[in-house]
């Protein structure tokens, strides 16, 4: 089963100081409150995508000592596609949704007899291991490799869609598309790691989905939804123009 999105549909066009000023704010909150979580200490793909595999609909404190457990039990990518299935399931199953024991099997199963024991380094194709869309992509990318790549989980959506004014509640799949666009323009040329995980922190514990902290996110000035500025006194360096991409390639037409 693969979970592989459609082609991005825009680009995001930010001033660079409003980036820059987001991009800076952001990395600074995180060093001081970023969570300390055992797979932010590694850089092995093999263990970001089990974390993410993992996550799925699952809180980090139930995840946490399965993951632990999981590691443990299958150090490697090559362990894991040589395990036995009813060993697999029975550490993942207990978290639910258990479809994703299979799904890691099958992941390191491939990457060990297609790619020779080596993760792909494009969204393209880690998209079409078993479980993984654009977002779980994109962490391995970030998380592993340090590459420029956007991610969008719920606690990003909210995040960036609040920030940025964005619908991020509408299920429309065009919506969907300029919140993966704001997600894409964000992410720095440095410490796309930290910048990555510090969204997803900031989404989880301070722009929460009830009763969000505002008063302690490092945003707050210019949120687009509960910030200090009103909409008609923000300068228009914090607005956002989306651009159709075209088909063939990353040029631009049109603003949106």
């Amino acid at each position: 089963m693969t979970m592989a999105e459609p082609r991005l549909k825009y680009f995001a066009e930010l001033s660079p100081l409003a980036r820059d000023r987001f991009q800076a704010s952001v990395l600074a909150w995180y060093r001081i409150h970023g969570r300390d979580l055992p797979w932010r200490k590694t850089r092995d793909p093999y263990a970001v995508i089990v974390s993410e595999i993992m996550l799925h609909q699952t809180q980090v404190s139930t995840v946490l000592p399965v993951y632990q457990q999981f590691m443990a039990t299958f150090p490697t990518v090559r362990s894991l596609a040589s395990a036995d299935p009813s060993d697999v399931k029975q550490i993942t199953d207990p978290l639910g949704y258990k479809i994703r024991g299979q799904w890691l099997l099958d992941i390191a199963k491939i990457v060990t007899e297609q790619w020779h024991g080596e993760f792909p380094r494009t969204v393209e194709a880690l998209s079409t291991l078993p479980g993984v869309g654009r977002y779980t992509a994109g962490a391995v990318l970030s998380f592993a490799f340090e590459e420029k790549a956007p991610i969008l989980d719920t606690n990003v959506n909210r995040f960036l869609g609040r920030y940025f004014g964005a619908d991020y509640r509408n299920p429309r799949a065009e919506y969907r598309h300029q919140l993966w666009a704001l997600a894409e323009a964000v992410v720095p040329d440095h410490d796309v790691h930290a910048f990555n995980q510090a969204l997803m922190d900031l989404g989880a514990t301070v722009c929460t989905s009830r009763k969000p902290a505002c008063l302690t996110c490092p945003v707050y000035a210019n949120c687009q939804s509960g910030g200090p500025i009103s909409p008609s006194e923000r300068a228009a360096e914090e607005s956002v123009q989306y651009h159709r991409r075209l088909a063939t390639d990353d040029q631009r037409t049109v603003p949106e």
